[in-house]
């Protein structure tokens, strides 16, 4: 466990444990202090890719509201000394409109970002360093997470040491 492509699932009973679970990686993010981090949220509509990120947000120290980026695209918090930008591309209708957002030039200075929808991006985002993946199951989710670098690795190792 904990290396790259070593996938993890985790079952999400409720709302509370998908913050729970993202409060956990994004405390790992901080700890890890990584000068950018790039977090792949996938997953239908509904099926708590925002809810993952509120909880993210709030382990990287994030204490107000996290309104879902749907319509703005792009949400920048300046956290820990570090921006963090909370991307949702679902309602991108061309991958070249990324370029109007200012994304490239955020991540290149340092950013952390959780990306909503990263297939939208058409391969036009840096690679992930983990991607959550998250399914209904049951009244539930469930959470399949998998590190796809070495600081995605670290990340993931001590967030499940967290939970």
């Amino acid at each position: 466990m904990g290396q790259p492509g070593t996938a993890v699932t985790r079952p999400l009973p409720d709302p509370d444990a998908t913050r729970a679970l993202g409060q956990v990686l994004g405390a790992a993010v901080a700890s890890q202090a990584p000068r950018s981090f790039m977090l792949w949220l996938r997953g239908d509509l509904g099926a708590g890719k925002t809810e993952l990120a509120r909880g993210v947000l709030a382990g990287l120290g994030h204490r107000g509201r996290v309104p879902s980026p749907t319509y703005t695209l792009v949400e920048p918090y300046g956290l820990a000394g570090a921006t963090v930008l909370h991307v949702d591309l679902y309602r991108l209708r061309d991958p070249a409109e990324l370029d109007d957002l200012g994304l490239a030039d955020a991540l290149a200075a340092g950013a952390i970002a959780l990306v909503e929808w990263p297939e939208q991006a058409a391969g036009r985002l840096p690679a992930a360093d983990l991607e959550v993946r998250l399914e209904v199951s049951g009244a539930g989710r469930l959470a399949r997470l998998e590190p796809a670098s070495p600081v995605g690795a670290a990340v993931l190792a001590e967030a499940l040491a967290r939970a």
